[in-house]
């Protein structure tokens, strides 16, 4: 149940900014952000130690984010499936998807930003879509652009849409941040609290950072958060290995 927040406005001294929140079994490995991969080596990611990859890049240079959440539809066949952690990088690094053996891909949904657009790809196993987002804010979960696949019935669904109706207007109504050289607190102002969680309980479904049991030793939720402010000086970019600790941000960027 991951969830990406965007918001542009290229009026603004910083025309995006983007929170990145992972969710994944809390047992899978991973490493924090860095320059991890030669082939691309102005990129900044975390790094997938499973299927490789990352779950969010960043370009500093070309002052580019992108970001991947999975997606619903046709799953692709375990034999030759690729892995997503690979599509941040490849956007990021080159701001085009190019040529893709598609059907290799799970869905997925795709969130590429620059200083003066922001655009989203959804895959749903059979067809590829792209949008421009426009501006404002907006939220994306597994359920797609503000929840627009939610299926009734589904309590994954549920989750999403109770997250989608409790933080959303709350981003909406809180003031904008302009992040600049400041501690991470004091450049993410009003959103700060919010990314913390907002004082929702991780068990809640509300939970912009869930902490799930489900049992036989799995544990779901949140394992870091990214907070990423794209402007013409450059990119800063934050990061959260301690979800909801206001003390275990780091600057990347």
């Amino acid at each position: 149940m991951c969830t990406a927040v965007v918001s542009f406005e290229p009026s603004s001294p910083v025309p995006v900014l983007l929170v990145g929140v992972r969710d994944e079994f809390v047992a899978r490995s991973w490493e924090p952000p860095d320059r991890y991969w030669d082939d691309r080596p102005g990129l900044v990611g975390g790094r997938d130690l499973r299927a490789g990859g990352t779950w969010l890049a960043v370009d500093p240079e070309a002052r580019r984010v992108a970001t991947v959440l999975n997606g619903r539809g046709r799953m692709a066949p375990p034999d030759g499936r690729a892995t997503r952690g690979g599509l941040p990088l490849r956007m990021a690094a080159d701001g085009k998807l190019g040529e893709l053996d598609l059907p290799a891909f799970d869905p997925f949904y795709l969130v590429c930003a620059e200083t003066d657009r922001v655009r989203l790809w959804t895959w749903n196993g059979e067809t590829l879509v792209e949008r421009s987002l426009t501006p404002g804010l907006h939220m994306i979960v597994n359920s797609g652009l503000e929840g627009e696949g939610r299926l009734e019935g589904q309590t994954e669904d549920a989750y999403m849409e109770a997250r989608l109706a409790h933080f959303r207007p709350r981003f909406a109504a809180a003031p904008r941040p302009v992040p600049g050289e400041g501690p991470v607190a004091e450049a993410w102002g009003a959103w700060f609290a919010l990314v913390a969680g907002d004082g929702v309980a991780r068990t809640d479904r509300r939970a912009l950072l869930p902490l799930l049991d489900l049992g036989d030793g799995r544990v779901w939720g949140t394992t870091s958060v990214s907070l990423t402010a794209l402007s013409a000086r450059g990119v800063r970019y934050d990061f959260s290995a301690v979800p909801g600790d206001a003390a275990s941000w780091d600057r990347v960027l």
